[in-house]
């Protein structure tokens, strides 16, 4: 499977799931029997830990590939079966005893993409989140605030959460077509997800005019004084920096959001970005969060001109505080925290 270009952590899988199954069958491979396989999955998927389909089909495969080893004769191993045990080992997987991938769309149809609402309850709850910790003179306000820049930057530009968590600050740059936007044009993902042994790929992302939000957010976040407030910041170009790494780790974000609160229920309706995100409002990580399947098509506006304050890039009011929340959602940034003079009074997400 090297020669394949597979990872080791996708072969260590495969490796620990057929050792697994031989451990349910009680017998050595050349006496697999299809009846094996149909029981296994049967118990995988009717256990007290039930298992998703996707999981399902996993498993299934990676019996499959191992049959199929065992059975090519170029390898030999049937030959060697036979004159040493008297037997030989044969395919056991079959269409009409495993699960089918007929559609591309693996998403569970109960799962959708967040309201209006229920994006609007998590940006406020993060920016709150942030205010309340700094006030409290908690050191704990730097990583949320990243963490709070991270989620709404990897929902302006549609990102899976690996492909977040490998952003460094030179795969931005600008879009000639929109100056105004500076360094922030567009953003060049070079960790996305690769087909089978062909590693990550690459691809780019333009800023739109409905998440131009995004950009003061980011100028903000890597000017002097955020980013570089975590000690390992100069000796990395990582976008998110870490309190001992030069960059956060894949569960950071996850480990975050997933100790706080229940504040929308779980909601997944993006199979192919930021799935089994990090931002799930959930207690639980059992039932991943993905985008839509186009978020800018799905969340596309025509944003507004209208006042802002000085220190927030919610429009201004003279309404309490305990006013109910807007419709639509408006990333902040943390009202406690150092601000540069607002560069934009557009609200994302106003129909």
């Amino acid at each position: 499977m090297l020669a394949r270009g597979l990872t080791t952590a996708t072969i260590e899988n495969r490796c620990r799931l057929v050792r697994r199954f031989q451990q349910f069958a009680g017998e050595f491979p050349w006496r697999w029997r299809p009846a094996d396989i149909e029981d296994f999955l049967a118990e995988r998927r009717s256990g007290e830990k039930s298992i998703s389909l996707t999981t399902l089909r996993s498993d299934s495969n990676s019996v499959a590939m191992f049959c199929s080893y065992l059975t090519h004769p170029g390898y030999g191993w049937t030959e060697f079966c036979e004159r040493t045990f008297d037997d030989v080992p044969s395919q056991i997987c079959f269409d009409w005893n495993t699960p089918k991938h007929s559609t591309d769309d693996a998403v569970p149809a109960g799962r959708r993409a967040f309201t209006k609402k229920e994006l609007q309850r998590l940006f406020d709850y993060l920016d709150d989140l942030v205010d309340r910790e700094h006030a409290a003179g908690s050191k704990r306000w730097l990583p949320i605030y990243r963490g709070s820049i991270a989620f709404k930057s990897c929902y302006a530009y549609g990102l899976r959460r690996r492909e977040l968590t490998m952003l460094e600050l030179h795969d931005f740059g600008p879009n000639p077509h929109v100056p105004e936007y500076g360094m922030f044009g567009a953003v060049t993902v070079r960790w996305a997800k690769g087909t089978a042994g062909s590693g990550p790929r690459r691809r780019t992302v333009l800023t739109v005019p409905e998440f131009d939000w995004v950009v003061p957010m980011l100028q903000t976040w890597t000017s002097p004084g955020r980013r570089d407030r975590f000690t390992t910041a100069d000796r990395s170009a990582a976008l998110w920096p870490s309190e001992r790494r030069d960059r956060v780790t894949l569960g950071t974000f996850g480990g975050a959001i997933a100790s706080r609160p229940r504040i929308a229920p779980q909601r997944c309706g993006r199979a192919n970005a930021v799935t089994a995100s990090p931002w799930a409002p959930s207690a639980t990580r059992s039932q991943p969060h993905a985008m839509p399947s186009d978020s800018r098509r799905n969340w596309a506006c025509t944003a507004f001109d209208t006042p802002t304050s000085p220190t927030s890039s919610r429009p201004a009011t003279t309404q309490p505080s305990s006013r109910p929340r807007s419709d639509t959602p408006t990333p902040r940034r943390p009202a406690s925290t150092p601000r540069s003079p607002p560069t934009s009074s557009r609200r994302p997400f106003s129909r």
